[in-house]
């Protein structure tokens, strides 16, 4: 963390759907360039609390504060100059077929800043530096590419427009141990090239004890620990422990049982 201001704060945030509680009282604050990684099971929230900041759903209560400014209920003009703080490396990458690979990383750049095609080109080719892809690979469609290709296009996207915050939602989804290694490695690298906070969601143990400065652990829609990513062995949590280790016995499936 470089500096003690928050750049992102959650105070008591729920969300519900129906008579499901998916999220019940977040409170949780992230410094600017810090790490986060948000850790837990299927259906635990990480994915709702993550669109609830992006605004794309809307809690029933509590606050939501970017840079000091509540965003929770703000106009659809003032979302759009937010948003333009953001970037997001989706599950899957979520690249576009029918577009080269530059044009997909440039997408921001062309549709949101409306740059020029060559300037927003240049830029793309030398994220894709960045990532260890070579300029003739912008040329590519996605199909052409090998999966771990794939995610450091989807990672030069995230980080073409210079964001602020950067999200990342199961960054080594569907990649071999090796190559999801170096996809963390790459997170890490341009993250703080960029000098951006960033907050992602993670079952992958692996990565998030690489990219995380803190880690969090959110189960039955609370946050049942927060701290520092080099304590979480010695958690003492014993919730925390199960779920970091894989086992099948603990306390989470005692309660899947009953």
């Amino acid at each position: 963390m470089t500096d003690a201001a928050p750049k992102i704060v959650l105070t008591d945030l729920h969300k519900s759907f129906g008579p499901k509680r998916v999220l019940e009282g977040i409170d949780l604050s992230i410094g600017r360039g810090e790490s986060l990684v948000v850790i837990g099971g299927s259906g635990t929230g990480k994915s709702v609390m993550l669109k609830c900041i992006l605004g794309l759903l809307r809690p029933e209560q509590g606050s939501i504060r970017i840079d000091g400014e509540e965003v929770v209920g703000i106009s659809a003009r003032e979302r759009d100059r937010v948003m333009r703080k953001f970037g997001m490396l989706f599950q899957g990458g979520a690249l576009f077929d029918s577009l080269r690979v530059w044009e997909n990383v440039a997408f921001g750049l062309i549709q949101g800043q409306r740059m020029k095609r060559a300037k927003a080109r240049d830029i793309a080719i030398e994220k894709l530096a960045q990532v260890g892809l070579a300029a003739s690979a912008g040329a590519l469609y996605p199909s052409e590419l090998s999966g771990g290709m794939q995610k450091r296009v989807a990672l030069a996207r995230a980080i073409a427009t210079n964001p602020e915050i950067i999200f990342f939602d199961e960054p080594t989804t569907g990649l071999d141990p090796i190559m999801a290694d170096v996809i963390n490695g790459l997170i890490v690298k341009c993250v703080k090239e960029v000098g951006a906070t960033a907050l992602s969601i993670t079952h992958d143990m692996a990565s998030a004890r690489k990219i995380a400065d803190r880690i969090a652990m959110l189960y039955k829609g609370r946050l049942i620990w927060v701290g520092p990513a080099s304590e979480i062995e010695s958690s003492g949590n014993p919730y925390v422990d199960q779920f970091i280790h894989g086992r099948e016995e603990g306390p989470i499936q005692m309660e899947l049982r009953a």
